[in-house]
């Protein structure tokens, strides 16, 4: 088994706490993606994982056994770093190979599982070359092969993908999801990347100042984040958000852009400070046929979609997808804003999310000043 359990993990440098009491388990095959903003700790986690760095406090175990304190080359993992590292006076089937043959292993037994690996990684044709030969897709593929060939219980990728052109992204990652069906291997992956956590994770771990806001499927952490945190750092481009004021007598929610939601009392008993919705989930209407309306400023055309940037007052500007491109002489005119009540995200003061009984339907009647 190649579960991976960690419980009560934390690691500081000095003053400073980089990973704060993390509680996770991986399950055997899984593949987990690790995201979250810049300096949140989740390379570190990585490297904790791979024995790279010692945790401060917690246990790390793997397959059920402890190995908070094993060395790394005892583990059973391999680590494919963001930088190739690749050997450059070697060869590529040597780079791929030169683990084994530290190991001592017969020579023909090193260029069979070499070979092995390089048809699977399609850089069989590339053998005797030497990095500097080589694209960055194909170095990444040599760097994999390398990590692939010791045929390790547990794959950890550190945002192997971000030296690449977009491009090369996609059809990396489209080999890394094929190897894991292929393998049924627990990979652990780092990324910053939407696109690659929602395409391959089994289950995405979202992380922010050293701890988890929510683990879950990409799609549980799209249509169902647990607070402010996850429902902005998921999705692209990002959640809408705006402050509102709770009006209990009045028993609804009032924004700007003349926003007035009425709610079902039960809504009420937990003040909202602040909703949500995604792009999709906004429609362009006529002035007066929305329930909020805004200044269309900007209309951006990329081919296949198209993104209306509307602003609703001073400082919030919300983005809308839309099935086409409206007319351009819209912009700069006010226009109606339409949502369904399933579209609309609440947040409490403390960015917890607050799950609405029900919203009613009432339009915004004038258009801005």
């Amino acid at each position: 088994m190649a579960s991976v359990s960690l419980h009560s993990v934390s690691k500081s440098f000095g003053t400073h706490a980089v990973i704060q009491g993390v509680e996770l388990q991986i399950d055997d095959g899984e593949f987990v993606v690790f995201v979250g903003p810049s300096g949140c700790g989740k390379s570190t986690l990585l490297r904790i994982v791979a024995g790279l760095v010692a945790p401060t406090d917690g246990v790390v175990a793997i397959g059920g056994d402890d190995v908070t304190d094993v060395p790394a080359s005892r583990r059973g993992v391999a680590f494919v770093f963001q930088s190739y590292a690749l050997y450059p006076h070697m060869s590529v089937a040597r780079n791929i190979g030169f683990a084994l043959e530290t190991l001592g292993m017969a020579k023909e037994a090193v260029s069979q599982k070499v070979l092995s690996v390089a048809r699977m990684l399609k850089v069989d044709h590339l053998m005797d070359r030497r990095p500097r030969e080589l694209s960055g897709g194909q170095r990444q593929r040599v760097a994999i092969g390398r990590a692939l060939v010791r045929q390790p219980e547990i794959f950890l990728f550190d945002e192997p993908l971000s030296n690449l052109d977009s491009d090369l992204r996609m059809e990396m990652r489209l080999e890394i999801a094929r190897l894991h069906n292929d393998l049924k291997t627990t990979m652990i992956y780092v990324t910053h990347d939407q696109s690659e956590a929602m395409t391959l994770a089994d289950r995405i771990v979202v992380l922010n100042h050293g701890r988890i806001e929510q683990v879950g499927t990409p799609q549980q952490l799209y249509h169902a984040p647990d607070n402010r945190f996850v429902a902005g750092f998921i999705g692209s481009p990002r959640m809408n958000f705006m402050g509102v004021s709770s009006q209990a007598t009045a028993g609804r929610i009032v924004g700007a852009g003349n926003l007035s939601l009425a709610l079902a009392s039960s809504d009420l008993e937990n003040p909202i400070t602040e909703i949500g919705i995604r792009p999709e989930g906004l429609r362009l209407v006529a002035e007066g046929d929305g329930r909020m309306v805004c200044i269309l400023e900007r209309i951006e055309d990329l081919g296949h979609e198209h993104f209306g940037y509307c602003r609703i007052s001073d400082d919030t500007v919300w983005v809308i997808r839309l099935p086409e491109a409206p007319s351009p002489d819209r912009i700069g005119k006010p226009v109606g804003l339409d949502f369904a009540d399933a579209a609309v995200f609440a947040f409490a003061g403390d960015g917890r999310r607050i799950a609405l009984a029900g919203l009613q339907k009432m339009a915004a009647e004038a258009p801005l000043p």
